[in-house]
């Protein structure tokens, strides 16, 4: 019997497919809110690289945004999520691993750290 997921791995879940839909949007605000203002992002304090990389005005990073193999790790006011993305786009596509910590703070969701690797 697989067991049912707690409700944060259900909330968490339900914002990681909005990351997802705001990669493809690009939806630079979605980042704006959801990244921590000292998000560590791959060793650095990147929160405005990102949210800059999602302006419209870039034009479209991705046409297919497909995220799997999900994995949530509930640390208390932490959830740690493991998982694969597979990307595909005019200039880059390719499957990447990522690792998010989502930290619940006064009842707001966000990333405060995170890592990307192949």
């Amino acid at each position: 019997m697989v067991p049912f997921p707690c409700l944060k791995e259900v909330v968490v879940n339900s914002i990681e497919n909005r990351l997802r839909l705001a990669e493809l949007g690009p939806d630079p605000e979605f980042f704006a809110q959801v990244l921590a203002d000292d998000a560590v992002l791959d060793s650095q304090q990147a929160k405005a690289q990102v949210v800059e990389a999602h302006r419209g005005d870039k034009g479209a990073k991705f046409t297919k945004v497909e995220m799997s193999d999900f994995q949530f790790v509930d640390h208390g006011t932490v959830v740690v999520v493991t998982c694969s993305g597979t990307y595909a786009g005019p200039q880059w596509s390719g499957t990447l691993k990522f690792m998010r910590v989502w930290l619940n703070k006064d009842g707001k969701w966000q990333i405060i750290a995170g890592s990307i690797s192949k």
